[in-house]
Formats: structure tokens, C-alpha cells, sequence
């Protein structure tokens, strides 16, 4: 008898555990797609320079390292997006990729911007990793990276 009972503890257990493992990868997919979408949304907002939706994607703690090495934080990027010196025309994701781990999911891609700063018109392509973070039930990006290809 005892041995039924155990029997059936275990698989009882091990039906959760596969159900838990099936719902998980669907679960870090949705949130692979979500943080995809926020980063479209963060290169609309950028080239209509709305920093009041910049706020809300990013986190307060926000870290951002420029393609010059220079570092901001989370109100100085704000401030370099706003800046009236600042005239992105196009901001466009060419490739994008996500991973996701728990509540964290780090995208890596590639960018094309084209605009002009301080009186210059520029094309820039390059490299970037942001590092997205679950707070609170919104995903907020924590940290930035970008490097340059071609400018």
C-alpha cells in the first residue's frame, strides 16, 4: 500500500514539474516578443524625441554607454534624446535577437539611424545589447550598449 501511495506522490510530482517546463518556455517567449516590440516602441519614441516615453521603458537605474565609450545615466540620456541639437529622421532595428532568463531578457542587434546633430547630417549603423528587466509586472531597460559600424 505504502508503496502505491509513493508511487503516486512521485507521479503527481513529476506531472507538475513537466507541466511547470511546458509553460515555462512559453512564458519566456511571450516576454521575448514583448521587450522586442518595447524596443521598436524605444526607436519611435527616440526619433520623435518624447522623452516622457522614453521615461516610461526605462529604468531608474538606467545605464547607457554611447558608441563613443561615453557613459550616461538614465537623465543625461534623456537629456542627449531631447536636446534641440539632436534631429534623428529615421531609427530602424535591422536585426534583433532575444534571450530570455527569468525576469531578464537581453536583446542584441543591429541599428541603422540617420539624422543630423549640431548642424551635421549623419548615417550611423551599429551594434547594441540592452539589458531588459521585469519590475513590478513592466519590462523597463536597464542597461544599454551601442557600437558603431559605419558613420
Amino acid at each position: 500500500m505504502k508503496m502505491v501511495k509513493v508511487c503516486g506522490l512521485l507521479a503527481t510530482m513529476l506531472l507538475v514539474f513537466v507541466a511547470s517546463q511546458a509553460q515555462q518556455p512559453s512564458s519566456l517567449e511571450s516576454d521575448k516578443v514583448r521587450v522586442l516590440a518595447l524596443e521598436n516602441s524605444w526607436n519611435e519614441a527616440e526619433k520623435n524625441k518624447d522623452g516622457k516615453a522614453l521615461d516610461h521603458l526605462l529604468a531608474s537605474s538606467f545605464s547607457y554607454i554611447d558608441s563613443d565609450g561615453s557613459f550616461m545615466n538614465k537623465a543625461q540620456f534623456l537629456a542627449s534624446i531631447t536636446a534641440p541639437s539632436y534631429h534623428p529622421g529615421q531609427i530602424i532595428n535591422e536585426t534583433m535577437k532575444a534571450e530570455a532568463y527569468g525576469h531578464v531578457v537581453v536583446v542584441s542587434g543591429t541599428y541603422r539611424e540617420e539624422g543630423s546633430e549640431k548642424g551635421k547630417s549623419y548615417v550611423h549603423r551599429g551594434r547594441f545589447t540592452d539589458t531588459w528587466v521585469q519590475e513590478r509586472g513592466a519590462w523597463l531597460c536597464a542597461a544599454s550598449q551601442e557600437t558603431l559600424i559605419i558613420h
